[in-house]
């Protein structure tokens, strides 16, 4: 079968995960916001499996410590972040609704509004709150830490972290819509 574009939002709307009210655009923006995490995940695996990434020998961060014990708390804050990042879908999907079918006992049952837009909304402000002063302070940082990155290696890890700074706000315009759609749909 042919897709026209007539027959492309009759084909988004049939998707298992489709909720009445989600836009694509509320989707594509839970897509980014999920996505801004990943950038930042790679960079620090790269430091955990120990690529180089620019830190002296002074600095925690130094590929002479990994791959080692040390690996493994990158391990798990990458897997923490990417978790937090990926309920950003949460949103505009089913499962940010209804608990999963395959939880017992209480699978299928909808859950209140508030325990997703208040999570996202407090996690929307202190993500905004983290990222812009970490960007602001970034320099100051920099200059003051001799084993931090330098050249190539400073702009690898800045352009690592940047997307970072859109998650927040991309998170608080994910909370409003979500909350906005379920005083309407239920």
């Amino acid at each position: 079968m042919v897709s026209t574009p007539a027959s492309a939002p009759a084909t988004l709307a049939r998707t298992p995960d489709a909720l009445p009210g989600v836009s694509p655009w509320m989707r594509r923006l839970a897509t980014l916001a999920s996505l801004t995490v990943l950038p930042s995940c790679l960079w620090r695996l790269a430091i955990a499996v120990g690529i180089p990434m620019g830190w002296g020998p002074g600095s925690d961060l130094h590929h002479s410590y990994y791959p080692g014990r040390e690996s493994l708390v990158l391990v798990l804050v990458t897997l923490l972040q990417e978790v937090l990042g990926l309920l950003s879908l949460g949103l505009v999907r089913s499962w940010g609704e209804q608990l999963p079918g395959w939880i017992p006992w209480l699978g299928g049952r909808r859950f209140h509004p508030l325990v997703a837009v208040v999570p996202a909304a407090l996690g929307a402000l202190a993500l905004t709150g983290i990222t812009s002063l970490g960007a602001a302070t970034w320099s100051e940082v920099n200059a003051a830490n001799p084993d931090a990155p330098t050249g190539l290696t400073l702009w690898i890890f800045s352009l690592s972290y940047v997307p970072l700074l859109l998650w927040g706000p991309l998170l608080g315009v994910l909370a409003v819509a979500y909350w906005r759609r379920r005083r309407v749909h239920g």
